[in-house]
Order: structure tokens, then C-alpha cells, then sequence
């Protein structure tokens, strides 16, 4: 299932200037860096002895398994380039926005007399830059995607269904099935 900080965190890789190593004895070398050239605070980092993250080094390991493969690429993707990262956000957040392409299913609570029925829907909007701050800040407080989807489903509301205010006074739209989503700055 397709989770709203995978996307945003997508999106930001985005903006990235230099490839992610992609090896697995680049990437233990970019930890060992970002760890003032401790083994030691790697190996823990990773769950693996320290004498495995020397082998990685050397490139005396080139292969390693699928589980730590999964976590050091994890590792790697959350250190690398943070003032890109940062200036992405910050360019998102105050001037230029967010691009968000979702297919999903739209729940509706509105006047009496209207339909509530959920629908499936394809949207592709530009959100302004409150609305990208706004999800940026609840990503970086450590939200859960429930509450993320929460805050992405009142923005698609305020500007796709509400128009600004300027129709459907009092319509709360909720995200329930979140079949496809992808952001981009």
C-alpha cells in the first residue's frame, strides 16, 4: 500500500543532485563518513558485528544479505544530500508548492440532502505552499500516515473540492483507499 511520507520522501529524493551510491561497500563507506569514521557506531546502527562493516570497506563483502541490504540503503537514503533535501522542502513550502497525482477512493461528509457515496477518483493538482508545509512540518513531527493521509485529504478538500471557499461550504472530504499517489516538487 502507497503511504503519504514514502511519497513525499520520494519526491524530495527527487531533487537530488548526485546519484545514491548503490553499492553496497560505497554505501557502508557514506555511513562510516557520516559517523565520524566509526565502525563501531555503524555495526550498531545496522545490527551487523563491526568486523562485517570493516569486510564491507575493503570491499572483502560485495553482496550482502537481502534484510541488511534493505536497512543500508534506508540508512543511506535518510543521510544523503540534507541541505538539497532542506532547500526542496523550503522552496516547496514558501514558493513553489507541491504537485500531487492520486488515485483513491473520496469520502464525503456534507449538507443533508447530497449524496455521501465514496468514489474513485484521479486527481492531479498543484497544492499550494501552505498546504506543502503544512505536510512537510506533520512528516517532520513524526506523524503517523494516518494522520498525514488526514492532513493530504483537508488540502485536496480546500483546493480541488471546496475551491478556496468558493463552493461546497461545509464539505469534509476523507481519503479512505489510497490505490495510486505520487508528489512532486
Amino acid at each position: 500500500m502507497v503511504t503519504i511520507g514514502e511519497g513525499l520522501d520520494k519526491a524530495v529524493r527527487g531533487a537530488f543532485t548526485r546519484p545514491v551510491p548503490k553499492s553496497a561497500g560505497a554505501q557502508m563507506r557514506y555511513l562510516v563518513k557520516q559517523h565520524q569514521r566509526s565502525t563501531r557506531r555503524v555495526a550498531e546502527l545496522l545490527g551487523v558485528s563491526q568486523r562485517t562493516v570493516e569486510r564491507y570497506v575493503k570491499n572483502q563483502i560485495r553482496k550482502p544479505r537481502p534484510e541488511l541490504a534493505g536497512r543500508l540503503e534506508r540508512e543511506v537514503l535518510v543521510r544523503w544530500q540534507p541541505q538539497v533535501r532542506a532547500k526542496a522542502k523550503q522552496a516547496a513550502a514558501t514558493t513553489g508548492g507541491i504537485m500531487i497525482d492520486v488515485r483513491a477512493r473520496f469520502g464525503y461528509t456534507a449538507a443533508p440532502g447530497s449524496t455521501d457515496d465514496a468514489r474513485e477518483r484521479h486527481l492531479t493538482l498543484a497544492l499550494p505552499p501552505g498546504h506543502a508545509a503544512r505536510l512537510f512540518q506533520a512528516q517532520e513531527a513524526g506523524l503517523t500516515d494516518d494522520q498525514l493521509r488526514q492532513i493530504a485529504a483537508e488540502s485536496l478538500g480546500e483546493v480541488y473540492f471546496r475551491d478556496h471557499g468558493r463552493r461546497a461550504h461545509g464539505l469534509e472530504v476523507e481519503l479512505t483507499d489510497l490505490i495510486d499517489l505520487e508528489f512532486e516538487l
